[in-house]
């Protein structure tokens, strides 16, 4: 399915919104609207009297959130927020609990697509990368004032970056001459200073853009913030939807889910639970990729992975 406005095709559209495992009358939260993709399809199957709560950090979409709820029945409430304040915002527009939340993580190609949001070396705009332009340090401000160590634990924390040292020793040397301010000039550093391997499928500068927009915008933290607030607004039965593209996310997500279905955190050789912490949440199946064709269709897709639980009582 493609969005058809913008040409986005979501990521796992069907199963995911079949994972929501959606009821008619529902009341549901697309933690990150982006182009919608999700929530039209989830509209279809919540019906007249349900609802979709739809959050994204970037306020310039909220034009096509008003869009799509002119065209579907269901209502749609849209909020210029991160979904890690979902469980207040949630509450602001009067539900205690919500029959579902799904997170499709990472960054749309509605912003990629934009030159002048910064997060693509594949067309030149100002070195930005934050979700809201509103606010917040951009990426430009980051590698101006960093000092190079935290410029290399940023690249290689948040990128995996194992030329992190060098890149970000050619950083603060270009910087000294003069500032950095346009992704190209960014992305032709890198390429100068770690060199392309021959066949190599992605550009050198991959995960040094990766790991500056994680840390500019804070997705880790604000994925482990809205896990939480998830769990807060889920009712009994209600089901969390996460699709994680990299590593680092996926990771949060598989081991906050194994604490939650676990529920003990008492420490392993202790040999009763004194701790009293019940299960919260059940896991729903094997995490899910896409298939070849999808791939093929979408090469956006190539390396997400969706990960399904359950609300227990």
């Amino acid at each position: 399915m493609i969005d058809d406005v913008s040409g986005h095709i979501p990521v796992l559209l069907h199963q995911a919104i079949d994972a929501l495992n959606p009821r008619p009358g529902g009341v549901y939260v697309d933690g990150t609207f982006g182009a919608g993709g999700h929530s039209r399809l989830l509209a279809t199957r919540i019906g007249a009297d349900g609802v979709i709560i739809a959050f994204d950090r970037d306020a310039s979409v909220e034009e096509r959130a008003r869009a799509l709820d002119r065209e579907v029945e269901c209502a749609i409430h849209f909020v210029a927020d991160s979904f890690a304040e979902m469980g207040r915002r949630v509450r602001q527009l009067g539900y205690q609990q919500v029959d579902g939340v799904l997170l499709d993580l990472g960054i749309s190609s509605l912003q990629l697509a934009d030159a002048e949001r910064g997060f693509s070396f594949q067309r030149e705009g100002p070195l930005d990368m934050r979700m809201d332009p509103g606010s917040g340090q951009s990426a430009a401000d980051l590698i101006a004032t960093a000092d190079q160590r935290e410029l290399a634990d940023i690249l290689f924390r948040y990128g995996e970056e194992r030329q992190s040292r060098r890149i970000a020793a050619a950083i603060v040397r270009r910087r000294q001459e003069r500032p950095i301010r346009t992704t190209t000039e960014l992305a032709e550093l890198v390429e100068r200073t770690i060199g392309r391997r021959p066949g190599a499928r992605i550009h050198p500068a991959t995960r040094t853009f990766q790991a500056l927009r994680i840390a500019v915008n804070d997705e880790l933290g604000e994925l482990e913030r809205g896990l939480e607030a998830a769990l807060e607004v889920l009712a009994p039965g209600g089901r969390l939807v996460v699709i994680s593209f990299h590593s680092l996310e996926d990771r949060i997500v598989k081991q906050f889910i194994a604490r939650e279905v676990k529920g003990c955190i008492c420490p392993p050789e202790q040999p009763i639970c004194t701790c009293g912490r019940e299960p919260t949440l059940k896991a729903i199946g094997r995490p899910v990729r896409p298939d070849d064709d999808e791939v093929a269709r979408n090469p956006r897709a190539r390396s997400a992975i969706m990960r399904v639980a359950e609300r227990l009582p």
